[in-house]
């Protein structure tokens, strides 16, 4: 599904060059749930969003079902993002101005009102689906924001220490609405320092320094 090959993403630091990502090279099957943990610093994020084609690389290869993504123009990418790409991060970016159930349709131009209202049912979000998100705890923001992320259907989910603001039950939570995507076809990505989506894992990568290290 996913092959990269000898990525790296540069940045210019005082005048000097740092990898952010150094010659990572590694392939994301179908259907898997890989965990990718590390330091703050590590590089997690900016991986993140390069599989997410939101970072363009400074070198290096990376295929989506065999798909140059990178070699896509702007317009292009933002329509590979809509079509395959669910995203996750810690703090949720709900937008304040709407509705609980109206932040999980933007994806979808304001269309599959009903399919959310099912989903957010099933999420225990039901009573909750006219609030808007200062009215709501933050597990109840990340599980609206899980759903956001579900509501196209991807091919992918990318997730940014999505559990980081939450508790271990609320954090449980969302691991497992992943792990039923993954059981359901789904392919899951999920970035963190932390252990709560180890076992859930088919996989543990490690990155230190903007590289896969073995643990």
């Amino acid at each position: 599904m996913i092959e990269i090959k000898n990525l790296t993403k540069t940045y210019l630091s005082n005048g000097q060059k740092v990898n952010a990502l150094d010659d990572i090279s590694m392939n994301i099957e179908e259907g898997e749930f890989v965990v990718i943990r590390g330091a703050s610093g590590s590089g997690k994020t900016t991986l993140l969003l390069t599989l997410g084609a939101m970072l363009k690389k400074t070198k290096g290869s990376y295929l989506f079902d065999n798909k140059d993504v990178y070699s896509l123009n702007g317009k292009e990418r933002n329509q590979f993002r809509a079509n395959n790409i669910g995203f996750v991060f810690q703090m949720f970016h709900l937008l304040p101005y709407l509705t609980l159930l109206e932040n999980v349709i933007v994806p979808t131009f304001g269309t599959k009102k009903e399919d959310a209202e099912k989903m957010l049912n099933d999420l225990g979000l039901g009573d909750r689906i006219n609030n808007k998100p200062f009215a709501l705890s933050a597990g109840e923001k990340q599980r609206t924001a899980v759903v956001r992320a579900l509501i196209n259907n991807p091919k992918i989910i990318l997730a940014d220490e999505p559990t980081g603001n939450l508790d271990p039950e609320n954090a449980a939570e969302v691991m497992k609405i992943f792990s039923q995507y993954k059981e359901n076809g789904g392919t899951v990505v999920v970035v963190t320092h932390g252990t709560e989506a180890n076992e859930y894992a088919d996989r543990i990568i490690f990155l230190k320094n903007g590289k896969i290290v073995e643990k």
